[in-house]
């Protein structure tokens, strides 16, 4: 059905700066998660889908080990979510999802980087309508009525299946997420998920011409560059 989505990008850890970004954004994203549900992986799932992405990214074990050893404490940072809506170049939109402990210092940069791209910040809800808030689930294998059956079974609500070059995609609400991940686990228990994430997905993709997309890219590479940043969502295809 070829619904085109974006992946973390893991490319980014290229460069030892870069890597130490990736791994700061998964240590806070594990810290969070196991501060709200537990630190132990086994009865947190959310805990253990981050802390298996984080592996997929190469980031350390000591890495992941000290954001554990830091939920485990008493106090610590109190990381809030946040996310900001904008429009940039050529009709593209944006969203930006950030853990922060100081949201007044997260809006100013994040502002900052569409003041200085001449795009524009809008308002909470402004253009969330125009992307499905998906969970995502990728892995190895041909068979997707066997993993359609398994999530039909566990009632989970499945918005999109496909399967190509060999790999299962399955899309369902990002409320489902945990239930659909648990039915394949079930029925395929030593599955490894290649994408195992909740994105938003454009229902509808733009197409920007060179100097536009130029425009876009460097908004997107500022954004990323912020330590507060966790992710960065467009519909440009």
């Amino acid at each position: 059905m070829g619904r085109a989505y974006q992946n973390r990008k893991e490319s980014m850890a290229k460069t030892s700066d870069m890597k130490a970004r990736v791994y700061s954004r998964y240590a806070r994203e594990i810290y969070v998660s196991a501060k709200q549900g537990g630190t132990d992986p086994a009865g947190n799932l959310s805990l253990r889908g981050v802390i298996e992405r984080a592996k997929r990214a190469q980031v350390p074990a000591h890495v992941i080990d000290k954001a554990l050893d830091k939920a485990r404490g008493v106090g610590g940072e109190d990381f809030a979510t946040a996310r900001y809506e904008g429009f940039g170049p050529g009709g593209s939109v944006v969203i930006v999802d950030c853990l922060t402990d100081n949201p007044n210092r997260t809006f100013g940069d994040v502002r900052q980087c569409f003041t200085k791209t001449k795009c524009k910040l809008g308002s909470p809800g402004s253009v969330s309508h125009l992307f499905d808030h998906s969970a995502i689930l990728v892995f190895a294998g041909d068979d997707e009525e066997a993993a359609l059956e398994a999530l039909v079974a566990a009632d989970v609500d499945v918005t999109d299946i496909e399967c190509d070059g060999g790999k299962v995609t399955v899309f369902a609400p990002h409320t489902e997420y945990f239930k659909a991940k648990q039915a394949l686990l079930d029925v395929f228990p030593n599955l490894e998920f290649e994408v195992d994430d909740i994105q938003f997905v454009a229902q509808t993709s733009a197409e920007l011409g060179a100097e536009d997309q130029a425009v876009l890219d460097n908004l997107v590479d500022m954004l990323e560059y912020l330590e507060d940043v966790q992710n960065v969502y467009h519909n440009v295809g």
